[in-house]
C-alpha cells in the first residue's frame, strides 16, 4: 500500500507524465475508508485511473491549484467529510476554535464555502478543464437552499461555483461512469443522463420530459410557501427505485437533477471498503500534530449505509438515501482481522456501525420493488405495520467479531435506534447489547419529550424511550453491571415553544439527568427541519409552526436544559416567568430553580409546590459521570 501522490515529485516518481484526475479537498489527506476523499480516489485508482490529491490548498493565490498542472481528464472537488460552514461556525454563528479535520486541530486551512471557492479558482485558471463537485457540501446544496450563515436563499451550488457537473449522494458509481466517458473523449457538457448527478442547461435547450418541477429560484426567494413546496418535492423524489427527475429554473438556466443512483450491492460495498487504504493520515502531518479526526474512526468499522429512520433534522436521507445497504459479514471480519494486526490496536473495536448501527435490512419487502413510501416514515410517529425488525444477522456479526483472536471488546458508538429495537419480537439483541457492547454508557437520541416537537423532528414519541429505558435498566440490573443511558437532547428545534422547553427541563429533573452539553438545532442545507426554520411552515402540511429564531429565545431554551447550572439561573427564572410557570420557582421537590436574590415577587400559599407530574418512568439512578456527546444521533 502507498498514499496517493500529493506533489508533482511523487507523480513523477510513479512514472506518470500527469495525473488523470486531481482530487481537491478541504480536509487534510486521510486515507481511511470513512473519508470520502479516500474512497473516491481509491475507487478511481482501482479502475486504472491516476489520481493525485490536493488537500487544503491555499486559496489566496494560484500556486497550489497549479501544483500538478493540467490533469488529463479533470478536477474533482469536495469540502471534506463535513460541511465547511459547519466545520467553521457554531450554531450561534461564532467561529470555532479548532478543526478536527485539519493538522493539529488548527483552523484556517480551508475557506468558508470551500467547494465554491476551490471551483471558481480552478475554472479561472483552467477554464476548459472539467470540474466535478461532490461530497456533503455540494450534495446538500444542489437546489436553491436557505443559507443560515448569511440568512438568505442561495441558488444551486452549480450556479454559484461554476462547476460543470455535480455528483450527489454516495458517488462511487457515477464517478466511474463520468471518468470512463471523459476517457473516451466525451464532453462533460453532454453528460446529461447519469443517475446521481445534477447539471445546468440553458432553458432554451432543455428537453422536456417526465419530471417533478420545483418552484424556481426566484419564486422560492420571494415566497416561503413556494420554498416549502420545493423542499417537499425534492425530498419525495430521493429514491433510487421510484424517484423522478427533478428540475428547478434559475433565471435563464434549468437545474436538472437526474434520479438517484442505485445503492451499491453488498458485493460492491465490500469491494469499496476493502480497497488498499493506508488507514491513517499522510505522514506529512505528523510534525504538525497529526489529524485528530482519525482518532474516532481508526479502530471502527462501517457495516452499512443509508437510514430509513430519516429524522427531519438529519441530512443523511437527502444525501445517502433511506435505503439501507450492508457489507457482508465476511468482509467486515476481514477488515477486523487487519485492525488486530495494527501496532496500535489494543484489543478494542470502538464501533461497528454507520448512520444507524442496528440497521442490517431494508425496512420492508415492498421497498425493494416500489421504493420507500413517499411522505411517510418507517418509524415515526409510530412504526409502520410493514416494518421488519430483525437483529439476528447483526447479532451474528457482533458475535463473530467478539470471537476473533486479539479482540477484547466490541463496542457500538455510532448509536442505535431503540424504537426499531423494540419492534423486534426477540430481546436477544438487547440482552447481548447490554452484556457485551456498552462501555459504561449507551448513547441514544430521544431528542425531546414533547409530542408535537417530536412530530416536527420526525421522531417517535417519548413513551417509546421510557419503554426502552425500563428494559435497559432491568437488563443491566439483572447482569449486575453499572451502565447508563446517555440521551441526546436538542433545544430550539422548529415547533419547540418555551413551554415545550420547560417540559423538557422537567423531564430531565424527573429522570435525574444533567447533560454536560446541549445541542441547539443547527439549520444546515438540505433538511426538512431547516425548511421549517426558514419558512415557519411544515412542508408536508403547509401549516404554520412556531420557530425560535432570536439568540435570546434560543438562549432561554438552552438554559432550561441546564437549569441546574448557576450561570443559567437568571435565564431560567426569566423563562419560567415569561411562560407563566412561576410554580417552578421555589424550593419544592419539583421546582427547577430558587428565586433570584432580592426577588420580591409575591408568594402564595403552595408556591413551593409544582404542577402535577405528567407521569414518568419508575427507573431512577444517579447521574452518569459523563454525558458527553459522541458522533452519532441515531436513537
Amino acid at each position: 500500500m502507498a498514499f496517493l501522490p500529493i506533489s508533482m515529485e511523487e507523480v513523477t516518481a510513479r512514472g506518470w507524465d500527469a495525473p488523470d484526475f486531481v482530487l481537491v479537498t478541504g480536509d487534510a489527506y486521510v486515507d481511511h475508508n470513512t473519508f470520502g476523499t479516500a474512497i473516491i480516489s481509491r475507487v478511481l485508482e482501482s479502475h486504472g485511473y491516476r489520481v493525485a490529491i490536493l488537500a487544503q490548498p491555499d486559496w489566496h493565490n494560484d500556486r497550489d491549484f497549479t501544483r500538478f498542472g493540467r490533469p488529463k481528464l479533470g478536477f474533482m472537488v469536495n469540502s471534506g467529510n463535513i460541511d465547511s460552514m459547519v466545520a467553521h461556525y457554531t450554531t450561534a454563528r461564532k467561529r470555532r476554535s479548532s478543526d478536527a479535520y485539519s493538522p493539529g486541530r488548527k483552523t484556517g486551512y480551508r475557506p468558508d464555502r470551500a467547494v465554491t471557492v476551490y471551483t471558481r479558482a480552478l475554472k479561472r485558471i483552467y477554464p476548459d478543464v472539467p470540474v466535478i463537485i461532490g461530497g456533503l457540501e455540494a450534495s446538500l446544496r444542489r437546489f436553491a437552499h436557505y443559507d443560515y450563515w448569511d440568512n438568505s436563499v442561495h441558488p444551486s451550488i452549480l450556479v454559484e461555483s461554476g462547476a460543470d457537473l455535480l455528483s450527489f449522494g454516495m458517488g462511487e458509481k457515477q464517478t466511474i461512469l463520468i471518468a470512463d466517458r471523459l476517457k473516451n473523449g466525451e464532453s462533460i457538457r453532454s453528460m446529461t443522463n447519469i443517475k446521481g448527478t445534477c447539471y445546468l442547461v440553458p432553458v432554451s435547450e432543455y428537453q422536456p420530459g417526465p419530471a417533478a418541477e420545483c418552484p424556481s429560484f426566484e419564486q422560492v426567494c420571494a415566497s416561503k410557501r413556494d420554498y416549502a413546496i420545493s423542499c417537499r418535492k425534492q425530498q419525495d423524489e430521493q429514491d433510487a427505485v421510484r424517484g423522478k427527475r427533478v428540475i428547478q429554473r434559475h433565471g435563464h438556466q434549468m437545474l436538472v437533477q437526474n434520479p438517484p443512483m442505485e445503492p451499491l450491492t453488498t458485493e460492491e460495498l465490500d469491494a469499496v471498503y476493502e480497497l488498499p487504504y493506508e488507514g491513517t493520515y499522510h505522514p506529512i502531518y505528523e510534525p504538525m500534530g497529526g489529524v485528530p479526526a482519525i482518532e474516532e474512526v481508526e479502530f471502527s468499522i462501517t457495516h452499512n449505509r443509508g437510514c430509513f429512520g430519516a429524522c427531519n433534522f438529519c441530512s443523511i436521507a437527502f444525501h445517502q438515501g433511506r435505503a439501507v445497504t450492508t457489507r457482508s459479514e465476511a468482509s467486515v471480519l476481514r477488515e477486523a482481522r487487519k485492525l488486530t494486526q495494527r501496532p496500535t490496536f489494543k484489543g478494542y473495536i470502538h464501533d461497528v456501525g454507520g448512520p444507524t448501527a442496528n440497521f442490517r435490512h431494508p425496512s420492508c419487502e415492498k421497498q425493494k420493488t416500489q421504493g420507500l413510501c413517499k411522505g411517510k416514515k418507517c418509524l415515526a410517529p409510530k412504526a409502520c405495520p410493514a416494518l421488519q425488525a430483525d437483529h439476528r444477522e447483526y447479532l451474528h456479526l457482533l458475535r463473530s467479531l467478539r470471537e476473533l483472536p486479539g479482540v477484547k471488546k466490541v463496542f457500538i458508538r455510532s448509536g442505535i435506534r431503540y424504537d426499531y429495537m423494540l419492534q423486534d419480537k426477540s430481546d436477544e439483541f438487547l440482552r447481548e447489547l447490554v452484556q457485551y457492547h456498552v462501555s459504561g454508557q449507551l448513547r441514544v437520541a430521544p431528542e425531546h419529550c414533547s409530542s408535537h416537537v417530536l412530530d416536527c423532528m420526525g421522531k417517535p414519541h417519548i413513551e417509546l424511550y421510557r419503554q426502552f429505558q425500563k428494559k435497559f435498566y432491568a437488563e443491566t440490573k439483572r447482569i449486575q453491571k453499572e451502565q447508563y443511558l446517555v440521551p441526546y437532547l436538542m433545544s430550539s428545534h422548529p415547533g419547540s415553544t418555551l413551554q415545550d422547553a420547560i417540559e423538557l427541563a422537567q423531564f430531565l429533573k424527573e429522570e435525574h439527568l444533567r447533560p454536560e452539553q446541549v445541542q441547539d438545532f443547527y439549520p444546515t442545507p438540505g433538511t426538512i427541519s431547516t425548511c421549517m426554520f426558514y419558512t415557519g411552515l411544515d412542508p408536508y402540511t403547509l401549516k404554520e409552526i412556531f420557530v425560535p429564531r432570536t439568540d435570546h429565545e434560543k438562549g432561554l431554551q438552552r438554559a432550561l436544559l441546564q437549569y441546574y447550572e448557576p450561570k443559567n439561573h437568571r435565564a431560567v427564572v426569566e423563562a419560567l416567568k415569561k411562560a407563566g410557570r412561576t410554580d417552578l420557582i421555589g424550593t419544592g421537590p419539583k421546582c427547577l430553580v430558587r428565586p433570584l436574590p432580592g426577588d420580591l415577587s409575591p408568594k402564595k400559599k403552595g408556591d413551593e409546590k409544582t404542577w402535577p407530574s405528567r407521569g414518568h418512568s419508575d427507573v431512577r439512578r444517579k447521574p452518569p459521570k459523563s454525558n458527553r456527546r459522541g458522533k452519532g444521533r441515531n436513537g
